[in-house]
């Protein structure tokens, strides 16, 4: 089992660099599917799919076996992360079969040469799903410039909330060596709001339940939001590696297919039998779990129809990567880092 403490520690740029020296590992197909060889019921080469979870929280894998849409094939949970890059960490080191992380984590890695390929779309951005960047009311801090020297938490280093940040501190102007002034500190989503109000920290990431609460209270307001500035988008895909895509076709595009149907199940049915539903999964599978979180469910956050990725969903990170420097003009294309092969929803307009 993926030992759940990965999950809480920093998954910095030099995690990602390290993790070049075990791709050859993943290469010797460890652990790379929980069953091979001839094909199951329905032409599908394996009978089940690794993964890691969320405490309290229910992914569309999950979604879409509970649904029916996932069969014959089965998941395997192995533990729970907070982690995008440690998620897809553990795909290429073939502790599990699929992972998802924010897309510039993904070009991160896939700039390191991992083998893994982007396969659908599974959360972003929209009216109703965001993220602000929180500061306590009476804050000396305005602007851009006024975080120079600042403390800002995040759930993880090298993931959606970093990129988010920079992205923002870029567009006010702020230099390079100014950027590197600005200190994020990894603080565990539930006691960011906690952290701010205790003048631990300067500035707290909070989305979802925990935002809502947070304004409930009362006393913070945003500096920004990733709305803001990107507007509605897919923010993170899930991934497979090439070895397993090639060795189990069927399977990747079961796999696919039915988180597709479960997106665009949760994007049409009404909420309050979205969220009963999930509270029903979570129940279910009995990990004695607080399922309080799924009550503030609100949409799906996904762009595309069925989890569809666009091009502009990895060309936008691999840009920012080139202008800071991480990789070289030419050295990644967007269109060929990711594909919607398997998508049934691959000839509909998004």
């Amino acid at each position: 089992m993926v030992n759940r403490l990965r999950a809480k520690r920093a998954v910095a740029a030099a995690a990602i660099l390290a993790l070049t020296a075990s791709l050859a590992l993943a290469g010797c197909g460890k652990g790379e599917s929980s069953a091979t060889g001839a094909p199951a019921a329905g032409g599908i080469e394996v009978t089940e799919l690794r993964y890691q979870g969320g405490v309290g929280a229910v992914t569309y894998p999950e979604l879409a076996e509970d649904l029916g849409y996932l069969a014959p094939l089965k998941l395997k949970f192995i533990g729970n992360t907070i982690s995008g890059p440690q998620d897809i960490q553990s795909v290429v080191t073939g502790d599990t079969d699929f992972g998802g992380a924010f897309n510039g984590a993904i070009v991160k890695l896939l700039a390191a040469k991992a083998p893994i390929t982007p396969v659908i779309a599974y959360y972003g951005v929209d009216d109703n799903t965001w993220t602000g960047y929180y500061v306590l009311d009476g804050s000396p801090i305005k602007t851009a410039r006024d975080l120079i020297g600042k403390k800002i938490a995040v759930n993880t280093l090298g993931a959606h909330h970093e990129f988010v940040i920079k992205e923002y501190l870029h567009r006010e102007g702020l230099t390079k060596e100014e950027i590197e002034q600005v200190t994020l500190v990894v603080v565990p989503p539930v006691t960011t709001e906690q952290t701010l109000r205790a003048n631990q920290i300067d500035v707290a990431t909070l989305g979802g339940v925990l935002r809502d609460k947070a304004l409930e209270r009362g006393g913070i307001h945003p500096l920004f939001t990733d709305k803001d500035l990107f507007g509605t988008f897919s923010a993170g895909s899930y991934v497979l590696t090439n070895r397993f895509i090639k060795e189990n076709p069927n399977a990747a595009r079961k796999f696919v297919e039915a988180t597709a149907k479960a997106i665009e199940w949760a994007r049409t049915t009404p909420r309050d039998e979205v969220i009963a539903r999930y509270e029903k999964i979570i129940a279910d599978r009995g990990r004695k779990e607080d399922a309080t979180a799924v009550k503030f469910w609100k949409s799906t956050g996904v762009a595309g129809k069925g989890g569809l990725i666009a091009e502009e969903e990895f060309s936008t990170w691999v840009d920012w990567l080139v202008k800071e420097g991480t990789l070289k003009e030419g050295q990644l294309e967007a269109k060929e880092l990711y594909t919607n092969e398997f998508n049934p929803f691959r000839n509909e307009a998004q």
